[in-house]
Parts: C-alpha cells; sequence; structure tokens
C-alpha cells in the first residue's frame, strides 16, 4: 500500500481527505492517532482501525485530535476507544506543549504557570495551540481528562472519587456534571458495560504494529539497573517477557509491570495501589519509555533505501528505541557506562541504586530499591560515591550531573534543538559527545540523536567483517538516515547481538 501519510499532508484539503477516508477503509494502522474519523450521521468519532462497519464517505468528517472532535460536538466511540490510539506527536512547540497537558500539567497549575514553565506569555500558548490543534490549552485539557476518566471507567474498578481524582477533576460533583454535558451518558452507564480482565489495576496502552517487544525487552534486560528494575522471564520457554521496576512520582510510591499483549497490539501496566493518584502522569512517562508514538511505516519507508538497514529491519520489524522512565536515571546510567562495557556498567549502577537508594518491597525478585535522589548525590563526599567501583572522576561527574540536574539542567526546552540540548548537556563537567548524544537517544527522545562516537556503531556499519570505520565516516553515512538516526542507531546496535 502506498505510504499516504506524507503525500496526503502535503497535497490538498480534499487529497487529504481522500486519503484519510482510503486508511479507514482498509482500517491502517499506520494512521492510528494521527486523525479520527467523526460521522456526522451518528454523532460518534472513531479510530481508522474501528472495527464498526464503515460509513460513506459523504458522512465523514476528519479531525486532527480528540479535543478537535469533540470541540465540534461528537462523542468517543465506545467500540474502539479514542482515548487509547497512540499520539502523533511531532518535534514542535505546540506538541512539547500538548505533551505537558497530557501528563496532567493542567490539573494542579494553571495556565499562567504552565506558561511561564515553556517561556511563552499566556497569550501565547493560547495562540500557539489554537493555530496547531483548533482548541485552547482549557479546552485541550479538559477533553484529555474526560478520555482519560473514560479510559479508567473502562479498564478499572478505582472507586468513583478515586478515579476523577486520578482524572485531574477537584471534585465527583464536576466530573459527574461534565462527563454527562459532553458524552450524553453517565459515567456509572459506562463502567455497568466495562468487561474488565482479571484483578488489580491494569491499563491497556495501544501502539502501531509492528512493535519488536523481544529485542525491546532484550535491550532493556542487558541494561536494567539491579535493585531499581528487571526484566522477568518466562519459566517455560526461558524467554523475557515483562519488566518491572519501582516508582516514586510526585510524592507516591510504588511499582509497575509492564507485558505484552500482541493480539491487541497494546502494552499491559500493571500499576501498584499507591500509584493511581498519578496515574495520569505515569501513563505518560510509561508511553515515552517503551516508544509508543512511533510510527514503523514511516520509519521503515525512510530507512530501507539503504541496505544494511532494510536488512536489519526485516528481521525485526517494529523495532524502538528503549527510552527511559526518568531522564535523571538514564543520565546517570550513561555516565556510569563511560568507557566500560554494558556489564560492567550495569553491575556499578545496581551498586549505586543498592548503596544510596531508599528501600521498597515490592512482589519482584531483583527490585528493591528507589533510585538515589539527586539531592543526596550532589551533596555526597566523593569518595563514596566512588566506593562502588569507579574513579574519583567519574564520581565527580556523577555528582557533576546530580547538580545539574537540581538546577533543571535535564528538563526538556521545548524550543531548543537537539543541537542546542547536547551543547548544554556538555556544559556538564565529565560529559562529552557519546554521553550527551545517548541521553538526548533514550531521556530526551530526540529521533536524530546519534552517538557517532560509539565503537559498536562504528563497528556495526563497517562494510567488512572484524573491522570498523571512523567516527567521521560514520557520520557522513549516517546523514542518508536523518531524522530517523537514533532509530539507525538501534538497528545498528542489534545487529552485533
Amino acid at each position: 500500500m502506498q505510504d499516504v501519510s506524507h503525500t496526503s499532508a502535503a497535497g490538498t484539503v480534499g487529497e487529504r481527505e481522500r486519503a484519510y477516508y482510503r486508511a479507514v477503509l482498509s482500517k491502517d494502522s499506520r494512521f492510528d492517532g494521527v486523525f479520527f474519523t467523526a460521522v456526522k450521521t451518528t454523532g460518534i468519532y472513531c479510530r481508522p482501525v474501528c472495527s464498526a462497519k464503515t460509513p460513506r464517505a459523504s458522512s465523514c468528517l476528519f479531525f486532527s485530535s480528540a479535543a478537535l472532535a469533540e470541540a465540534a460536538g461528537f462523542r468517543p466511540c465506545l467500540r474502539c476507544r479514542p482515548e487509547l490510539a497512540p499520539y502523533a506527536l511531532q518535534q514542535n512547540l505546540a506538541h512539547g506543549v500538548w505533551q505537558k497537558i497530557v501528563a496532567g500539567a493542567l490539573n494542579e497549575g494553571g495556565i499562567e504557570q504552565l506558561a511561564q514553565q515553556v517561556g511563552l506569555s499566556s497569550r501565547q500558548l493560547r495562540r500557539v495551540l489554537l493555530q496547531e490543534f483548533g482548541v485552547t490549552p482549557v479546552e485541550l485539557a479538559q477533553t484529555q481528562r474526560l478520555l482519560f476518566a473514560k479510559k479508567l471507567l473502562q479498564e478499572t474498578r478505582l472507586p468513583m472519587a478515586e478515579l476523577a481524582y486520578a482524572a485531574g477533576f477537584g471534585s465527583l460533583r464536576r466530573f459527574n456534571a461534565l462527563f454527562e454535558q459532553r458524552y450524553q451518558m453517565t459515567p456509572g452507564s459506562i463502567r455497568r458495560g466495562a468487561k474488565l480482565d482479571g484483578e488489580g489495576l491494569v491499563l491497556r496502552l495501544a501502539y502501531r504494529p509492528p512493535y519488536a517487544w523481544d529485542a525491546l525487552l532484550h535491550y532493556l534486560q542487558g541494561r536494567a539497573m539491579p535493585g531499581l528494575e528487571a526484566v522477568e522471564i518466562n519459566a517455560d520457554t526461558g524467554k523475557p517477557f515483562a519488566y518491572v521496576r519501582s516508582v516514586r512520582l510526585h510524592g507516591k510510591t510504588g511499582w509497575i509491570k509492564v507485558s505484552h499483549l500482541p493480539e491487541r497490539a497494546q502494552l499491559a501496566l500493571q500499576v501498584s495501589a499507591g500509584l493511581a493518584p498519578v496515574l495520569m502522569p505515569l501513563l505518560a512517562q510509561v508511553r515515552t519509555q517503551f516508544d509508543l508514538e512511533a510510527n514503523p511505516g514511516v520509519i521503515q519507508a525512510h530507512l530501507q533505501g539503504d541496505t544494511l538497514m532494510a536488512a536489519q529491519m526485516a528481521r525485526n520489524p517494529g523495532l524502538r528505541v528503549p527510552g527511559a522512565f526518568d531522564t535523571f536515571e538514564l543520565a546517570i546510567r550513561a555516565v556510569l557506562g563511560q568507557q566500560v562495557s554494558v556489564a560492567g556498567a550495569t553491575t556499578v549502577s545496581g551498586r549505586l541504586v543498592q548503596k544510596f537508594g531508599d528501600k521498597i518491597d515490592t512482589p519482584f525478585i531483583g527490585v528493591s530499591h528507589h533510585f538515589p535522589d539527586a539531592a543526596l548525590l550532589a551533596q555526597l563526599p566523593l569518595e563514596q560515591i566512588a566506593s562502588i567501583g569507579v574513579p574519583k572522576t567519574r564520581a565527580a561527574t556523577i555528582q557533576n550531573l546530580a547538580r545539574f540536574s537540581l538546577a533543571g539542567g535535564l528538563q526538556p526546552q521545548l524550543e531548543a534543538s537537539q543541537a542546542q540540548m547536547v551543547a548544554h548537556l556538555k556544559t556538564v563537567v565529565g560529559i562529552g559527545e557519546w554521553t550527551a548524544q545517548y541521553i538526548a537517544l533514550r531521556a530526551l527522545r530526540y529521533p536524530d540523536a546519534f552517538p557517532g562516537g560509539d565503537l559498536g556503531l562504528q563497528k556495526a556499519a563497517a562494510l567488512a567483517p572484524e573491522t570498523r570505520i571512523t567516527e567521521k565516516q560514520l557520520l557522513v553515512r549516517s546523514q542518508a538516515w536523518s531524522p530517523w538516526r537514533s532509530y539507525a542507531a538501534l538497528l545498528l546496535w542489534q545487529s552485533l547481538s
């Protein structure tokens, strides 16, 4: 099938609508989250992959966001559930602000506070979102809260008051009133029709298939920090099947478990009860860590012209870039990985966690601590940090990075380019180009980040076995892979295993 995700965006409105309708007819998963189809005869809007009977083209309207569809008076489909759709993220200011709203930025703070965080006035913030999404920040946040509440109604047994609070509503009365006003049905009626799987707090997160789950788990398994996180092994097959870790988020503590539901093109996220109040930001971080917004069709279409990339993509279709649950954790892990093997870095990172992290009880073997606070690492004597088995210079870099983080240095700057953010990271004494690019690749989610100085990448890109090309040669060759060089890097690393 033709890749219309590029051609439609560049064409006229009529061409784009025809391309979108073809995607609806074929239930093309590449467009899931890219647009929503509203049906004028029913007043309902759906994902392109909805299993319901396809409406006539004359009955369809297409919206770039759920908020825009709801602002036009349409209700979400109960079958395909628009709140499950992967996001259609772009690297621009408006989508950066939108990500913060999705994570609940307006649930506690107001417009002025969010505007200050992103370096805009409240008027500029409103204008940026109106231009990109056609709705105001408040309308965008309200739609997100209602859809998140609908998700919790259909997937959990949370009491209504807890559910309303977790979705960002200040009171149960206001939640009930807004939900019924917007969707013309009560929260109770949604819950009565829900089919819940199993016990406990389990949420589902959709992605655009294919998804190379086994390859992602294999990557995380080799780099998991003992005590903080682990990859569980299936006793029958001997293969990795789930990722588990401790969580400390906005003053709440607990644990999560992430597993795969390939028949549904979803991940299952099991959450400990103590994390219920922070479900909205928690889900945003898990989606980022597991790269659920990636559009593998678009990435493959760009990279498959390179024979090396094409061969590796054929072996691992749907390869994702493993992200980070927490930027500071990943940055410290990157520092510990400087000039040592992956196994060596894993060992010392486990010592750091177990020596300086707070203890937590979890049901998982190997998950017993939280990651150490930046404030603690910033004030520890260098000798104590070095006692985990690293040189004092490396211990000093850890301390420098902790202080940098406390000063807000690891917070993504929405208007900063990748080059600017890499340069900003390199102002930390002890962080060079490789470390900065690795942090940009995995933690800051720049899709074009590329640590060209990595010896493994230089070896994987060489044409002759047991040789490697130079960093300069690799960077020249990598230009053809831009703007998806992060995925090219993962494909090259994967080819070595």
